[in-house]
């Protein structure tokens, strides 16, 4: 099985050399699909829970795609670290991940996941690049034959179009297969002190007291 992929049966109905249509053969269509994930997680050890973020993501076979270490404040203005970074995982690792992410937190404040189908586009780009190629092969084999020097010009122009337009299609493709094979997982980590309750002595300000306070 490929990573981002699902698979789903269909039938073709191949016609057959006498136009009398064929025996039904199944085939196996694979659905391309792009899983993504983003969280926040309030923690004891800010700094401590981002290494073994990174390190897990290298663990998986996945990658740190970007991280920053800052510095935020609690309600009483007290500075504490913060951190947010976004890795790449693999797909069929997405559930795994996120429970080592959430595991031991003080709290998740919120988690989203999404899934986007993106095999009509995906199938649409291999289609384009089959007649690009097919064009391609067509016009160098016109050139190599032509006796004509603005014909051989004419020609050269147009499969320089056609080798753009087949650069630029393996690009969409590449990045759609490799967006389905390594999900993204966008963390924000939150220091614990920014959530402990406001206190003045034995008073707890709530609600429009704490908004002045704060």
């Amino acid at each position: 099985p490929v990573p981002g992929y699902e698979e789903s049966s269909a039938v073709e109905q191949p016609a057959s050399a006498n136009g009398g249509g064929g025996d039904a053969s199944a085939t196996q269509i694979q659905r391309l699909v792009i899983q993504n994930a983003d969280l926040a997680v309030v923690v004891s050890d800010v700094e401590l829970r981002m290494k073994e973020i990174q390190e897990m993501a290298a663990d998986m076979g996945g990658f740190v795609v970007s991280s920053n270490l800052y510095k935020g404040y609690t309600s009483d203005y007290t500075p504490v670290p913060e951190a947010s970074l976004t890795i790449r995982v693999p797909a069929e690792r997405l559930d795994e991940a996120l429970e080592f992410i959430k595991k031991d937190a003080v709290e998740v404040q919120n988690e989203n996941r999404s899934g986007t189908d993106v095999t009509a586009e995906y199938v649409d780009l291999k289609s384009r690049l089959k007649t690009y190629e097919a064009a391609e092969q067509e016009l160098t084999e016109l050139m190599e034959n032509s006796q004509n020097a603005d014909e051989v010009i004419n020609i050269f122009n147009q499969l320089m179009y056609y080798r753009e337009q087949i650069e630029l299609v393996k690009g969409q493709i590449k990045y759609y297969e490799e967006a389905a094979a390594l999900s993204a997982i966008s963390i924000r980590i939150i220091a614990e002190e920014t959530i402990k309750p406001v206190t003045i002595g034995k008073w707890e300000p709530k609600g429009v007291a704490l908004e002045a306070i704060q």
